[in-house]
């Protein structure tokens, strides 16, 4: 009976014994799934008994580190694509200088940028041309006059100009031919009356002569500034279009556009402007040298005043003898 008691304590310790060592290898080979159930998928409602000397769970735990891993490679990706992204928007930034504008720009708007041009040209080839034709003119028809002050007739007049062309030997060619034409003729007045005529159709030919590139300028310098709203109102309809078709809102998008079509309103400005300034001095100019063709005409009206009233003298005092 001892023997038998004996036995069955020993029995009952060994199974206390294998119990207690049992359960702390249960406890490890639970413990580890739980951070798995949150990172990878669920684990089941009911816990899975496993052997106390299964191997599997050591294995385990690579592949709890594993899915922490492949979150770094997201954020590389992310900062890899946008690198593309500004390397792709940072060429579209082009120098938007005057030349790239007029090349980039719409042929309707290239055509009415270089007419505005042309239209500047032409203003700044009528301004050194006319100066230099006012300049001349001036100074001779000057000359002329004082070299006639002194002059007593319409034949010494002509002596002291000789052959020189212009204006005030026009003035005293037109009165010799009339005085020639009137001949014998007693009314002086119809005399004058008729060379002041001839004189008027003078003035006219220099007014007209002399104005010769002034309605140009007027006309720059009145329509350069709706040309040049021409073309900035189409480069603008095309901005608009290009909006429409890109389906985007970007300044970006339609900032060289515009600043192509503005940039037609300035070559405008640039043409109207300078016309507009020269035709006013080019009209006080002209009529300061109109002021000296009166002056002309009214020296040639003098000189045939005093010859016909000196050919009536000497037929009077032909007549008292």
């Amino acid at each position: 009976m001892k023997t038998m008691s004996f036995q069955a304590s020993l029995a009952a310790a060994l199974m206390l014994a294998a119990t207690w060592l049992a359960s702390p290898v249960s406890a490890q080979t639970q413990s580890p799934p739980a951070p798995a159930q949150s990172v990878a998928q669920p684990a089941p409602a009911g816990p899975t008994p496993m052997a106390p000397g299964a191997s599997a769970p050591a294995t385990q735990e690579p592949s709890v580190s594993t899915p922490a891993a492949p979150t770094a490679p997201p954020a590389a990706t992310v900062s890899t694509t946008a690198k593309p992204d500004a390397a792709a928007v940072a060429p579209a930034m082009k120098e938007l200088s005057p030349w790239v504008m007029f090349m980039s720009a719409d042929v309707i708007v290239k055509a009415v940028m270089i007419g505005l041009a042309f239209a500047s040209l032409m203003t700044w080839t009528v301004f050194i041309a006319k100066s230099i034709e006012l300049s001349v003119a001036s100074t001779k028809l000057r000359s002329a006059l004082k070299k006639i002050a002194e002059a007593r007739s319409l034949a010494e007049a002509q002596m002291a100009l000789g052959t020189k062309q212009g204006i005030l030997p026009s003035f005293l060619t037109a009165a010799l031919r009339e005085a020639r034409m009137s001949a014998g003729l007693s009314s002086d007045a119809g005399i004058k009356e008729r060379a002041a005529s001839s004189f008027s159709e003078i003035v006219r030919a220099e007014q007209r002569r002399i104005r010769i590139g002034m309605g140009v300028l007027a006309t720059i310098g009145s329509t350069s500034p709706f040309v040049g709203l021409f073309g900035t109102v189409w480069g603008i309809m095309n901005s608009f279009i290009g909006i429409s078709k890109s389906q985007t809102t970007n300044l970006a998008v339609v900032a060289p556009g515009i600043a192509e079509a503005l940039l037609a309103t300035a070559i405008g400005l640039v043409a109207a402007i300078p016309a507009v300034i020269i035709y006013n001095h080019f009209s006080r100019v002209t009529k300061g040298y109109l002021e000296l063709v009166s002056r002309a005409s009214g020296a040639a009206g003098r000189l045939l005043s005093r010859d016909l009233d000196r050919s009536h003298g000497s037929v009077h005092s032909r007549a008292a003898e």
